[in-house]
């Protein structure tokens, strides 16, 4: 059984914005030639570094746009390249920013939370589109009961 030494940790966020065109909620999901994958922006941490601020920087350079923390989402554990992978993952809002094509990403989309449920390569992460969607439901203004 491995380690807690030989798990890989990583972070990343489900990113989110309104749509500048009519309001609607949209979810970032990235291109990774590498893997030839559609996922969330993640990566893995550096030694030392804070889980939420290693989140939003994979957050800002890969896709460009810096990121509000919102409530932490669940933990996705799976194997890479046989060694066990941590993600933690946080909900974000994106801030403007502009995204720039590289080797690590080359395309970014965004989209409504069904089409980006159904763009993304891995189970694991469709399954935080759901979670996010009640984190976000949860976290909106009610109105006051007289």
């Amino acid at each position: 059984m491995a380690s807690a030494k030989d798990t890989v940790a990583a972070a990343g966020c489900v990113l989110w914005r309104r749509s500048p065109v009519d309001g609607t909620l949209e979810l970032c999901v990235i291109h990774r030639p590498k893997y030839d994958d559609w996922s969330w922006p993640k990566g893995k941490l550096k030694r030392g570094e804070d889980p939420l601020a290693g989140a939003l920087r994979e957050v800002l350079e890969e896709t460009g746009h810096p990121a509000v923390p919102g409530p932490e989402l669940s933990t996705v554990a799976y194997l890479a390249d046989g060694r066990p992978k941590r993600v933690r993952y946080w909900a974000a809002e994106a801030g403007p920013g502009r995204f720039v094509p590289g080797r690590e990403v080359d395309r970014l989309r965004w989209l409504a939370p069904a089409a980006a449920r159904d763009r993304l390569t891995r189970a694991r992460d469709r399954e935080l589109v759901g979670e996010l969607l009640r984190t976000l439901e949860g976290s909106a203004p009610r109105p006051p009961t007289t």
